[in-house]
C-alpha cells in the first residue's frame, strides 16, 4: 500500500536527488533549492571536503531550460557549475563552458566536469555559511514539521 505521506516529485527535483546520490560517492554533501542572492534559488549546491562549492542546475525538459534567464547569475556563487538532465534531454542546447551531467532519480554521471572558477576567500565563507544555516533549518523542519522561522519562514 503507498504510503500517503511521501511526497510527489516533481521530474527536476528526481533529478536532483540522483544527482545528491552522485555527489555523495564523491563526498560532497548536498543541499537544494538554497537561496544564494535574492531572486535566485540554485536546485542542488554541493560543500566538497576541501570546501569546494558546486552548482547543479536540473532540467527535466527542453522547455525548463529555454525558460532558465538567469541560470549565468549563479556562476559568482560557485567554483563548479554544472547541467543535471536526463539521458533523452538534447545536450546540444547545453552551453560547452559549463559542466554537463546525466541523471535519474536514483544516480547520475558526471560527462563533462564544469571548469573551475575558484570563489573568493570572503564569498567562500559567505557561500558555506548560508549552506550550513540552510542545512541545520532543513534538518529542523524534518524534526519539527510546520516550524516557522523568527522572520516568519515556514521550513
Amino acid at each position: 500500500m503507498p504510503d500517503d505521506r511521501l511526497p510527489i516529485l516533481q521530474p527536476g527535483q528526481l533529478l536532483a536527488r540522483g544527482v545528491c546520490r552522485h555527489l555523495l560517492g564523491h563526498d560532497f554533501v548536498t543541499v537544494e533549492e538554497l537561496v544564494p542572492a535574492p531572486g535566485l534559488r540554485v536546485d542542488v549546491m554541493g560543500l566538497g571536503p576541501k570546501g569546494d562549492i558546486w552548482v547543479v542546475e536540473c532540467k527535466s525538459s527542453r522547455a525548463d531550460f529555454l525558460s532558465d534567464q538567469k541560470w549565468q547569475n549563479y556562476l559568482p556563487f560557485c567554483d563548479r557549475y554544472f547541467w543535471a538532465v536526463d539521458a533523452e534531454f538534447p545536450v546540444d542546447l547545453l552551453p560547452e563552458e559549463t559542466g554537463l551531467i546525466i541523471a535519474d532519480a536514483y544516480d547520475a554521471e558526471i560527462l563533462r566536469m564544469g571548469p573551475e572558477d575558484r570563489l573568493a576567500p570572503a564569498r567562500r565563507k559567505l557561500m558555506v555559511q548560508k549552506f550550513a544555516r540552510h542545512a541545520a533549518l532543513r534538518s529542523q523542519a524534518a524534526r519539527d514539521p510546520g516550524l516557522v522561522t523568527p522572520r516568519g519562514l515556514r521550513v
